[in-house]
C-alpha cells in the first residue's frame, strides 16, 4: 500500500482517495498497486456495500504519471502493466465518482469505469492523450462514446480540449454537478443509500446494466429476466416482500 492511495470506511461505503496532490493526483505503478488490491479487498468484504472514488486536492486524477511511461522497457510491458483501470473494473461494488477537479486522460478514463459520476462545478474533463501523440488504452473510446455518444465523444477523442462540469452535464457524462463542500458529502449520501437496498439486486443490477450495453435488446431483456429470478429466490427478496406487507425497513444480509 501507500500513502499516495487512501481508504477508509463510512458505515457500509468504502471511500477510495488517490492522494497525490502536488502532481494533480497521476497515478503510479505503486498507486496502481495499491488500487488493485483495494479493489480485491472492496470484492472480498460483506459490510463494504458501495464504494466512493475521489482525488485530493485541485484534481480527481490527471491519468498516467508520464514521467515513468519511460521506465517500461517495451510498449508490449507498457501494455501488459498493471493498469488501475482494469483494477477497477473488477469491482463488483458500485462505485460513485466523486470527481471534484481535472479527470484528464486515464482520470477521465477512471471516471467513466464508475457506475454513477458526480462533478464538482470547478470539474474539468479531458480526453488529452492526442495531444502528447496516443491515445487512451483503459476503455476511452468504448465508455465515452456509450456515455456522451459517437459525435461528442470523437471531439474529445480528436481534440483533446477540455470540456467544463456544465457541459459534462448536457452531455450526460455526469449526472450532477455540485458546489466544492457540497461535493464529497452528496457522493456519500448516495453511496449510502444504494448501500442500504438489498446488496445482491444491487450487484447484480450493476451486471445487468454492463449486459445490456454489451449485448443485442433480446438477449438483454432475456438476461435481466434470468438474473431477475435468481434475486427473487433471495433470502433478502423475500425479507422485501415481508417488510412491504408489515410497513417496515427491510433488513437485508447479502442471502
Amino acid at each position: 500500500m501507500t500513502e499516495e492511495v487512501l481508504f477508509e470506511q463510512h458505515g457500509q461505503v468504502a471511500v477510495i482517495t488517490l492522494n497525490r496532490p502536488a502532481k494533480l493526483n497521476a497515478v503510479t505503478a505503486e498507486m496502481s498497486d495499491a488500487l488493485v488490491e483495494l479493489a480485491a479487498r472492496c470484492n472480498e468484504t460483506d459490510d463494504v456495500r458501495a464504494v466512493v472514488l475521489t482525488g485530493s486536492g485541485r484534481a480527481f486524477s490527471a491519468g498516467s504519471d508520464i514521467a515513468e511511461l519511460d521506465k517500461y522497457e517495451t510498449p508490449w510491458a507498457f501494455r501488459n502493466r498493471a493498469d488501475y483501470c482494469d483494477a477497477l473494473k473488477v469491482l463488483r461494488k458500485p462505485i460513485v465518482a466523486a470527481i471534484n477537479g481535472y479527470a484528464l486522460g486515464g482520470g477521465l478514463e477512471t471516471s467513466l469505469i464508475c457506475d454513477i459520476r458526480l462533478a464538482s462545478s470547478t470539474a474539468v474533463f479531458a480526453a488529452a492523450e492526442v495531444k502528447l501523440g496516443w491515445i487512451g488504452g483503459g476503455g476511452m473510446s468504448a465508455l465515452l462514446s456509450h456515455s456522451i455518444g459517437p459525435g461528442n465523444a470523437s471531439l474529445m477523442l480528436m481534440t483533446g480540449d477540455p470540456i467544463d462540469a456544465e457541459r459534462a452535464l448536457s452531455w450526460g457524462l455526469v449526472s450532477e454537478v455540485l458546489a466544492p463542500d457540497d461535493l464529497l458529502p452528496r457522493a456519500l449520501e448516495l453511496a449510502a443509500t444504494i448501500a442500504a437496498r438489498a446488496p445482491i439486486a444491487v450487484e447484480t443490477a450493476k451486471a445487468n446494466v454492463a449486459a445490456a450495453l454489451n449485448m443485442p435488446l433480446e438477449q438483454a431483456v432475456a438476461y435481466e429476466r434470468d438474473v431477475q429470478t435468481i434475486c427473487f429466490a433471495t433470502n433478502d427478496a423475500a425479507e422485501g416482500r415481508a417488510a412491504f406487507a408489515e410497513k417496515r425497513e427491510p433488513k437485508f444480509t447479502r442471502a
